[in-house]
């Protein structure tokens, strides 16, 4: 049996486990979004980062890398330390995914995906919906073991350019995040 693991945030850039095969590809039916809380990775309890998690969109798709684990040996550790990473996710789903805009047919098909869902009762570190300007602001001001939670932001942006894909939401955080700095820098200077 061959695991296959489908990474939209962090494990673009990072996987963090031994794999035989990475393809960038993309899920139907959901949209990226900085909607979960950060207390472990990229904030505190006291003052949680934002990391993306998936909201179901219809119509929408969103870019990211499929991994294949195939050594037994392997998967185990891999599944191991996905579990440790993506304990703040409290959902896993299989999902197809796709390599071309316009296929009808996935590439791959139950792929394992993390996925933060909005049940408070399940997720206790869901943030869900701000304004850019709030979760601008939010991802700004917040560290936690991971480093500055900006910078995830912007290497999330930097591996999504590099596949090709620009998902406004992201490209919109970012840039509220430069702006707020270099204003910061002017008023400081």
């Amino acid at each position: 049996m061959v695991l296959w693991v489908f990474g939209y945030g962090s494990l673009i850039w990072k996987a963090g486990f031994e794999y035989d095969d990475r393809r960038v590809c993309f899920i139907k039916g959901y949209r990226r979004v900085f909607y979960q809380g950060s207390t472990d990775h990229r904030g505190t309890p006291e003052y949680p980062g934002r990391t993306v998690t998936l909201e179901p969109a219809e119509g929408e798709i969103c870019w990211g890398v499929a991994y294949k684990v195939s050594k037994e040996e392997d998967e185990q550790i891999a599944l191991t330390y996905l579990e440790v990473r993506e304990k703040q996710y409290d959902k896993k789903a299989y999902l197809d995914v796709y390599a071309e805009p316009m296929a009808t047919t996935p590439v791959i098909s139950g792929v394992m995906v993390y996925i933060a869902s909005p049940d408070k009762k399940l997720n206790r570190n869901y943030l869900g919906p701000a304004s850019v300007e709030e979760i601008a602001k939010q991802i700004i001001h917040a560290e936690g073991p991971s480093g500055p939670n900006r910078e995830y932001l912007f290497q999330l942006e930097q591996a999504l350019l590099q596949m090709g894909c620009e998902d406004k939401h992201v490209m919109d955080l970012a840039n509220e995040v430069r702006r707020i700095l270099s204003e910061k820098e002017l008023t400081v200077s």
